[in-house]
């Protein structure tokens, strides 16, 4: 599916992706380029597969840069910035999309996927935001916009670590946003529902389970990475200089429901 857009001008900006090698992450990056501006996709072994990349940004005015990061480690985050400041980099539009995921009873999590999602869920988020936003508030502007979730505001089943990361992720998108709105730095957060991506593609298999949450969405589908794209998109151009701590369900419906 292919969403021509409203026009949304992100000319002269750069701006910052985590999780862009593929999913929703990819086609943040795809439409933040279509719009303008220059990306810095972020992942774990995105390098490698910058030539695959390549061709989802032919023909689009943005640039795309591939950097690689592993966000569950700290001292890789800390190299990942100090890179970014050695070549000169101004990140004026930061999106904390990277998220993993692990599916398991609650008297079964381990306590190493606990810290593993945490680590790539929150903990990443906030110190990309804390660094990056320093920067931002500095020069008197910027934008962040991290990836909620439904589950942000629901339990989920068996998923214990990824509905508090999630849930964790509304709150500092709050905390941040009330501190930072004054000084021209807006901080969002956009919650998507049930989107076809590789992190559901279990559910996808699972007759009984897709019966279930389709039933519960009154659009009757699963969502496209493209859809949370393009309020991404929004979020961080101008036309959203007003709104600070918004999480904005983009869900088929789901929580309305």
């Amino acid at each position: 599916m292919t969403l021509s857009g409203p026009f949304i001008d992100l000319g002269g900006k750069t701006a910052l992706v985590t999780g862009a090698s593929r999913g929703i992450g990819l086609a943040i990056a795809r439409v933040l380029a279509q719009c303008g501006a220059e990306v810095i996709g972020v992942g774990t072994s995105i390098v490698q597969n910058a030539d695959h990349l390549k061709a989802q940004f032919e023909g689009l005015q943005g640039l795309f840069k591939p950097m690689d990061c592993d966000l569950s480690d700290r001292d890789a985050i800390a190299a990942l910035l100090a890179k970014i400041d050695e070549d000169g980099i101004s990140i004026d539009i930061l999106v904390n999309n990277a998220g993993i995921i692990r599916r398991e009873e609650a008297t079964r999590h381990s306590t190493d996927d606990w810290d593993a999602v945490m680590a790539v869920n929150l903990d990443a988020v906030f110190l990309l935001s804390r660094e990056l936003g320093s920067e931002m508030l500095e020069r008197g502007h910027g934008k962040i916009i991290n990836i909620a979730s439904v589950l942000s505001f629901q339990g989920g089943i068996l998923v214990p670590s990824y509905a508090a990361a999630k849930g964790a992720v509304v709150q500092l998108t709050r905390a941040l946003a009330n501190e930072w709105a004054s000084s021209g730095v807006n901080v969002n957060a956009v919650a998507p529902g049930y989107v076809a991506t590789d992190n559901t593609t279990a559910l996808r298999q699972d007759p009984h389970r897709t019966a279930a949450l389709m039933a519960r969405v009154p659009a009757d589908c699963w969502g496209d990475a493209e859809e949370i794209a393009w309020p991404v998109a929004f979020l961080a151009s101008d036309l959203s200089n007003f709104i600070h701590g918004a999480i904005l369900p983009v869900d088929g419906g789901w929580l309305a429901r």
